[in-house]
């Protein structure tokens, strides 16, 4: 058969070229590759040395400056690369997915699926195929923030034997809408974007005109259900999963066709940020998750997924009681299960990100024999719509840039075109001709052949019955959430109805989500202003089913890789705890992460400063944030005074930790601290001296001071540790503690605020001064700090 064939001819190939132990797109990228670090001189584009690139050819004496010679074929270059080229180095970007980053890495096969498809590289289980994954959101330009709540693009390239392969999926599941005649009036260019009126707002479905085109196309409600979820603002690019949205057909050796889904599955787990955290984060580190990429791989901590298919019988299409071919429509996991064939890892961030990252160029419609396409009404349209986008982009032979070609062999008869760079040797171009050069592949050589579906009915400008049906599934979703997610999506829905100012709007929403479930629209029409409904515009069945909340993908063994721990210190922290967790967490491939009150060296409890060397922080405490991490330490000793008297913005970082629900670590004399600033959270216990290790909430404490032999690099992260290391690490593997929410902890304390600069407002007294902050609960204190240094609060409703 052709994989066979094939197989043979690639293996064959690996021998001769000698590829067989390099990623074969690595080997291919090579021969356009430079390193301009290691160039050893200075050229015209054309390749002559130049001596002198600052100073045009003039005419000059001791004293004046004369006119500049046009006759300076080097400067002429330079200007016209660097001054007029500069007009032109920007491509248009994507209308859609124009931000996001990429990384390079490898696909293998664990099991083959050839029982559904003849496709090598879901067949054969000896091969590592080479791939680049761009991430991207969907709604904001090249320039907008990257924890912006949206849908995340996660679109994977296969540089396969048989040619490329391409996975052009997002983070969800289902889509927007069902057929791709409606694109133009909703994602690329005019419902979900800025409206026409202002530009505004930016990467936010948060506007009146999203909204209404949600009301008044119903089959949206499913799809902006997950949006409204925590799925719109992950943690990372890295704990998100995958989907190939569309419906495939895989075809076996036999002919046999199966329709197919596909599913990213992540190692490390699908999580979330909050959305007080995803705000802030887009104006603190607008790169967040860019940076968060590269930061993992750079440390060797390679993210992986694993791939999964869902298969229906070409017989049993009809079997269900929806369409399989809806775009917004899953395939519960109970009537059709996951199958884990393979593994995805991404092992290398790219060289230089406009060629590599803004270049590549992903379509639907690249398939290899053994898969083929669906009536799939969106596909149909993505498949023609990806072509003439790149096309739009990058110029006709944009298949030929680098990033973008294949490794397995290329010819055909197509020529010219802007920027081609293929040189095509022989005195023809087309087919059939004398020399039978360049024929088409016979079937049983490996050719790609369309399945040979039969088609009936009866042309119209409508869908059948089952695709009219857009609430159960939407119904399925939400009643399958976990208590903390279902919050999530009722604050969701607040904030982005609150924005909208035109009561049609967010009047009608309410009742569409009244359609979902009814106690959900009476919470979030109290808070958008809108009439509380008391009738259910339909029917919640009450179907729960698995698959659907992010709760149920943590990884099989907790783990802390990756994870970012913020330790802060001062002049006098202990360096027995500090040294100790620090180690600890560097050994279970977290990466620990030193906060100083100055990023000048930081001396230690007893430390020399005249000999010592003193820890140099990788930040200094106001150039970061607490958002930028997933769990803070602060070690215990002297330090603790200095942070806890002279420093607001630390006692801020501890209460915006807990606010967004991420672990807090203390020991020792910070475990004070940490009691004062949390004092409002009145359900929390913490450690008290002789009491040993106490987590609270996900608040790890302990009073005893520590000891080295308290610190094993060797420990398990398990839910039963009795050691500080062990309870920690696995409170942060466990990503964030949601009981703060549910029982209104974070609430109470992410209220505090750091304190204010001074104000002398005491006309009568300069030694005096108010410094004011914002207050817990329902009042304003203020506290006067008087020259003796005493103090008084003063207390004031709001």
């Amino acid at each position: 058969m052709a994989t066979t064939v094939a197989g043979g001819l690639h293996k064959i190939e690996e021998t001769v070229l000698g590829t067989k132990s390099k990623d074969k797109k690595l080997v291919d990228l090579e021969r356009d590759t430079v390193d301009v670090q290691t160039q050893s001189k200075f050229t015209t584009d054309h390749g002559v040395s130049v001596s002198n690139t600052d100073n045009w050819l003039r005419v000059l004496d001791d004293q004046h400056t004369g006119p500049s010679m046009l006759e300076d074929q080097i400067a002429r270059e330079k200007v016209a690369a660097q001054i007029h080229r500069f007009d032109h180095e920007r491509i248009p970007e994507r209308v859609v997915h124009a931000r996001g980053t990429g990384a390079f890495g490898n696909f293998r096969l664990k099991e083959s699926a050839e029982d559904v498809t003849f496709a090598g590289v879901l067949t054969d289980t000896s091969r590592n195929t080479p791939v680049f994954v761009r991430f991207s959101t969907v709604q904001g330009s090249r320039g907008s923030a990257d924890t912006v709540r949206d849908v995340r693009g996660f679109a994977v390239k296969f540089y396969t034997d048989e040619g490329n392969w391409d996975i052009v999926g997002n983070n969800i599941p289902v889509f927007f809408v069902q057929d791709a005649i409606k694109f133009p009036d909703f994602d690329p260019v005019h419902a979900v974007k800025p409206e026409p009126h202002n530009e505004v707002p930016q990467a936010q479905t948060a506007h009146n005109n999203f909204w209404d085109f949600t009301f008044l196309h119903s089959e949206v409600t499913h799809m902006f259900m997950w949006v409204m979820s925590d799925r719109a603002i992950p943690r990372s690019f890295r704990m998100m999963q995958g989907f190939g949205v569309n419906t495939f057909a895989l075809i076996n050796k036999e002919g046999k066709r199966h329709f197919c889904k596909f599913h990213w599955i992540p190692h490390l787990g699908v999580n979330s940020l909050v959305w007080d955290e995803a705000m802030k984060l887009a104006g603190q580190d607008p790169d967040f998750h860019r940076k968060d990429l590269m930061e993992a791989i750079d440390n060797k901590i390679y993210p992986k997924w694993d791939l999964a298919i869902q298969v229906i019988p070409e017989e049993r299409q009809d079997d269900f009681e929806f369409d399989i071919l809806d775009a917004t429509k899953i395939w519960p996991e109970d009537q059709v299960p996951l199958r884990v064939i393979g593994e995805l890892e991404l092992n290398r961030n790219v060289d230089e990100f406009f060629p590599q990252t803004e270049q590549v160029a992903f379509c639907t419609s690249h398939i290899v024999p053994g898969i083929d396409f669906t009536d799939d009404p969106l596909l149909q349209g993505r498949n023609f719509s990806y072509f003439d986008t790149q096309i739009s982009r990058l110029g006709i032979n944009w298949e030929e840039l680098p990033i973008n070609r294949p490794v397995c062999p290329v010819m055909n008869h197509n020529r010219d075109g802007k920027m081609r760079h293929k040189i095509t040797k022989g005195t023809v171009n087309y087919w059939p001709n004398r020399f039978n050069a360049c024929p088409p592949v016979k079937v049983e050589e490996g050719s790609f052949k369309s399945y040979p579906q039969r088609s009936a009915g009866y042309k119209d400008r409508t869908v059948n019955p089952k695709m009219r049906e857009h609430h159960s599934q939407a119904q399925l979703f939400y009643n399958s959430l976990s208590d903390h997610e279902k919050a999530h999506v009722a604050k969701a829905l607040s904030f982005e109805l609150d924005h909208c100012d035109d009561p049609v709007v967010y009047n009608r929403m309410v009742l569409r989500v009244a359609e979902i479930d009814l106690p959900l629209a009476q919470k979030v029409a109290t808070m958008v202003g809108a009439p509380t409904p008391t009738v259910a515009g339909k029917q919640n069945h009450g179907r729960r089913v698995s698959g659907l909340s992010q709760v149920e993908f943590a990884p099989k063994i907790p783990t802390i890789a990756s994870r970012r721990i913020a330790i802060i210190i001062g002049d006098g922290y202990d360096p027995i705890a500090f040294a100790g967790i620090r180690r600890a967490a560097a050994a279970a491939g977290a990466l620990p992460i030193v906060i100083g009150t100055r990023r000048q060296p930081i001396y230690a409890q007893g430390e020399d400063r005249s000999a010592g060397k003193g820890v140099i922080p990788d930040h200094q405490y106001d150039g970061v944030r607490s958002t930028l991490f997933d769990a803070t330490f602060i070690p215990g000793g002297p330090h603790v005074t200095t942070l806890a008297t002279q420093n607001g913005q630390i006692r801020h970082w501890i209460a915006e930790t807990f606010g967004h629900l991420k672990t807090l670590g203390a020991t020792g004399e910070a475990v004070a601290l940490v009691k004062q600033v949390l004092s409002e959270a009145h359900s929390m216990t913490f450690a008290t001296e002789g009491g040993g290790v106490v987590e609270s909430y996900g608040v790890v404490t302990c009073v005893e001071k520590q000891k080295p032999e308290s610190f094993r690099e060797g420990f398990q992260i398990v839910k039963d540790a009795v050691d500080f290391a062990g309870k920690f690490f696995y409170q942060i593997s466990q990503h964030r503690n949601y009981r703060r929410e549910l029982e209104g902890l974070a609430a109470t304390v992410h209220s505090i605020q750091p304190w204010f600069r001074s104000h002398r407002i005491i006309p009568d007294n300069e030694d005096n001064y108010m410094r004011r902050r914002e207050g817990l609960g329902n009042l304003i204190i203020y506290r006067i700090v008087f020259a003796t240094e005493s103090s008084i609060e003063l207390k004031f409703p709001k």
